[in-house]
């Protein structure tokens, strides 16, 4: 029988908080006000969802709709979700803790190959039926994909989505949820309902369309298109702002987006084909989203999205203008993407801050012939310049992205790799300075739908060779680590991303078999057998060794014999997807590739006539670069102690389940949303002083935690209490503010003692009754109670409790017919020594003398002593 959620979100299970739903700036809409309710959900774990901007995006956008509510979802961790299976317990939306399957409609995002499957699996947790087939019957939501391999492919995953939607979602989603709302009152059946949904630019509705000779897809009836068109939409950075999580997530800082699609025409790329034109954000609007979201979310840093920031033009006068107004906040900016020959004194300038870290670049080939052929549009020098630039301002520590199997690669241009690494650390080496560190991570090229190499592959041998030649020419070198990535992730990689129809069952199978993409992490090999098993058992392992094999080899032709192009004629799965790049061009793209011959980059040099611009898709928008601000100058740390104000406050309710470290940082940001002037600490990586006294138990509430803030000048009380209170959740309350002597120990250092009320339990038989008091009165008379102790060095040595414990008494007792239940409240030591009486102790102080079984069920700390 399925139990409360609220049950089942304890402090037993890795990290609860990521399933509180009570993130600052989450949307909590009234249920009954909403006439469409939809679940988001980004399948993977919090960390990773939680940080996707698009996830956050749309969560925005569409809880901004009139009569819409919008909830989320995550892939559980495994503990959970075997809590839930246990439980009967359905998956449910973290915010309103109601199960998916009261919901209208649930969106996932698919954004790679092999995401399906988790995708599944929470389908599953849910009790919802997997495939479109089995929701036939029964009231069941909609289900549908977006995100990029949606877009790219949907074909092998059509067994089971309603629906699936292509490209940008802004404008898209909310035009879904008004067609839904029309249907809902009209009482449509599901059939036409989709039947309207399929009428929406940019919505694919599976179901009304047939697999054909080769998977070419074709319209089952003439009132759906035969092409899906796919969507654009301009971004809008004020959306970014939302969802700050309380435990540490993978990219955690605010993100922002400076501009979408890229116009580098990269032939191996599918996301700069799949998001063009080329969109810049205005700066100013970047500007002033960058400054209130800082403002409102509290990070310490911020980062600047695009597929290639440093084609935004704006970039460093932006990056400075911000720099320079958050230049007392201790701020730092990072950039996920750079073009390494754009990246110059001015990017260098406006990087980092006082956590700087290393710069990643991807110069994807190790000869210039490489480069030319994928049409990277980077020469030797441009790749020097911008890694000397960086080891000039500082960087020591450098990451560089490169691919072999690439159409065309040769056995020279592989171990060019090797060389051009060699010449760059010969370049960049200075005496008596630290050397140049890189770190390589080495792909394998996986052809994708939409770009000029989707019609390549190459075999699995191929890439062990390849790797295995790498190793070899890369052992010895110095300050050099490589990574490989495993070939036959992308072998599978390829063969579910170019598939068809067909897949579907492998998918359905593999899940069963327990492939979710969390295992090929775990364990590679069972994951893979797991793929492989599927593969077999639908019959398709002839196909899989033709992807192994490398079976479209364009580049093993001489250029001089015709039936080079040949395959370039057949029917693709995705062809019906029209993502505004014609066919054709991509054709004569590849040719071009053939001949090493390269694109220029339309969004600043002329157009290359890709067929993407006109009046579905708009046109390339270039911000012209505005001037760059003065630099007003580096962060310098505060560290002046003007005040120190000692705050006791609890925590309750969900706010027991957010770790100490994970408190810290809330109070972090805290004080920055606040405007509080904290002080910080000095060295090279400055930090605010904020001293919590003693970590509390994961799960355990409060009403006598202490924290100490140092202020650079001095505040009213009163006016830093409701400054304080007005930025904490509501699970944090704030009991007293005083302020003490800035000279004055801090509260770790003469922390002497903790109170606790400890809510425990003991089994009893029938007729029997426990003998509380009884117990207790025993624990006080002993002298001595010894336990066992492991010290930091793993010694073991024993240990009195009870000249650790000052005070027990026995509050309340409640009997059942099985079990008996106690309050008890304890003081004991707790000092900064490490002589401390820890709640569990208690219990083992209990069975000591009871010579039975307890189980403790609460611990409530009442209050801290200080001396």
């Amino acid at each position: 029988m399925a139990v409360l959620v609220e049950q089942l979100i304890t402090s037993d299970i890795l990290k609860p908080a990521r399933y509180l739903g009570n993130e600052r700036l989450a949307v909590h809409k009234p249920w009954d006000t909403a006439t469409i309710r939809w679940v988001l959900t980004y399948p993977e774990v919090y960390e990773v969802a939680a940080s996707n901007l698009g996830h956050i995006i749309l969560y925005n956008i569409l809880n901004a709709q009139p009569r819409q509510l919008c909830d989320r979802a995550y892939l559980p961790g495994a503990d959970l979700a075997a809590k839930l299976r246990t439980t009967q317990t359905p998956l449910f939306a973290v915010e309103s803790k109601r199960w998916l399957t009261d919901f209208d409609i649930l969106g996932f995002s698919l954004s790679y190959e092999l995401g399906c499957t988790n995708i599944l699996e929470m389908l599953d947790l849910a009790g919802i039926p997997v495939t479109r087939e089995e929701r036939l019957q029964g009231n069941h939501p909609l289900i549908f994909a977006g995100g990029q391999t949606a877009t790219s492919n949907p074909e092998p995953y059509t067994d089971f989505f309603d629906f699936m939607v292509l490209g940008d979602g802004e404008e898209l989603l909310p035009e879904i949820g008004l067609v839904l709302e029309e249907g809902k009152k009209s009482a449509l059946n599901r059939q036409d309902l989709l039947l309207d949904l399929a009428q929406i630019p940019g919505v694919y509705v599976p179901q009304f369309y047939e697999m054909g000779k080769g998977g070419a897809v074709y319209p089952l009836r003439p009132d759906v298109p035969k092409r899906v068109l796919r969507r654009v939409a301009t971004p809008i950075p004020a959306y970014s702002i939302g969802l700050v999580p309380y435990v540490e997530t993978v990219h955690d800082r605010l993100t922002i987006e400076i501009r979408r699609g890229c116009t580098r025409g990269c032939r191996f790329c599918q996301p700069g084909m799949l998001t063009r034109p080329a969109r810049d954000v205005e700066p100013e609007k970047v500007v002033e989203a960058i400054e209130k979201g800082m403002r409102e979310t509290g990070y310490n840093e911020f980062s600047l999205l695009s597929l290639s920031c440093s084609d935004y033009l704006a970039l460093p006068a932006v990056g400075m203008e911000i720099k320079n107004r958050l230049k007392n906040d201790n701020i730092s900016l990072t950039l996920p993407s750079q073009r390494i020959d754009r990246f110059d004194e001015n990017i260098a300038n406006i990087l980092g801050g006082t956590r700087q870290g290393g710069l990643t670049f991807a110069p994807e080939a190790g000869t210039q012939r490489m480069r030319d052929i994928v049409n990277k549009g980077l020469t030797n020098e441009e790749l020097l310049r911008g890694v000397k630039t960086a080891w000039e301002k500082g960087w020591d520590k450098i990451k560089l992205y490169f691919m072999i199997g690439l159409p065309g690669e040769t056995d020279a241009d592989v171990i060019g790799i090797v060389e051009t690494v060699r010449w760059l650390k010969q370049e960049c080496w200075e005496k008596g300075r630290r050397s140049l560190n890189f770190t390589l991570t080495v792909s394998n090229f996986t052809p994708k739908p939409h770009t000029p190499f989707q019609w390549h592959s190459v075999s699995t041998t191929e890439f062990v060779r390849k790797q295995n030649l790498l190793r070899e020419e890369f052992r010895g070198m110095k300050n050099v680590k490589v990574n490989f990535t495993d070939f036959r992730i992308s072998a599978m990689e390829d063969f579910i991303g170019r598939g068809d129809r067909t897949l579907g069952k492998v998918l359905h199978r593999a899940w069963k078999l327990g492939a979710g993409m969390d295992a090929w992490f775990d364990n590679v090999d069972k994951a893979f057998t797991a793929w492989g098993t599927a593969i077999t058992e639908a019959g398709l392992d002839w196909k899989y060794r033709q992807v192994e094999n490398g079976e479209w080899n364009l580049f093993a032709v001489s250029n001089n014999e015709q039936e080079t192009l040949s395959p370039l004629d057949t029917p693709l799965p995705w062809d019906h997807i029209d993502t505004g790049i014609d066919k054709k061009w991509l054709q004569q793209d590849l040719q071009r590739a053939l001949e090493a011959a390269i694109v220029p980059d339309c969004s600043f040099e002329g157009c290359s006539h890709c067929g993407v611009c006109g009046t579905d898709f708009g046109h390339n928008v270039v911000m012209p670069a505005p001037p760059i601000p003065s630099f007003a100058g580096d962060f310098v740390p505060n560290t002046t102690k003007a005040q120190r104000l000692r705050v006791c406050f609890g925590k309750q309710g969900n706010m027991a389940l957010v770790s100490h470290l994970d408190l810290m940082r809330l109070f972090d940001r805290v004080m920055r949303r606040a405007g509080l002037p904290i002080t910080f600490t000095g060295g090279f990586h400055p930090g605010p002083r904020i001293a919590l006294a003693s970590a509390l138990s994961l799960g355990a509430t409060s009403s006598g935690e202490i924290v100490d803030f140092e202020l650079t000048e001095p505040i009213d009380v009163a006016t830093f209490h409701t400054q304080l209170v007005k930025q904490l959740p509501t699970d944090i309350p704030v009991y007293n503010v005083v302020e003490i002597d800035i000279k004055s120990p801090s509260a770790t250092q003469t922390l002497e003692a903790a109170e606790y009320l400890l809510t425990i339990s003991t089994d009893q038989s029938e007729g029997e009754s426990a003998q509380w008091q009884d117990w207790i009165e025993n624990i006080k008379h002993q002298e001595e109670i010894l336990s066992a102790h492991t010290t930091k060095s793993g010694k073991q040595q024993l240990i009195n409790l009870r000249d650790r414990l000052w005070e027990i008494e026995l509050i309340s007792v409640s009997n059942q017919e099985s079990y008996s239940t106690a309050i008890v409240r304890y003081l004991g030591s707790c000092r900064p020594d490490g002589v401390i009486l820890r709640p569990e102790q208690i219990l083992s102080m209990l069975e000591t003398v009871a010579h039975l079984e307890f189980h403790l069920l609460h611990i409530h700390r009442k209050r801290l002593v200080i001396g």
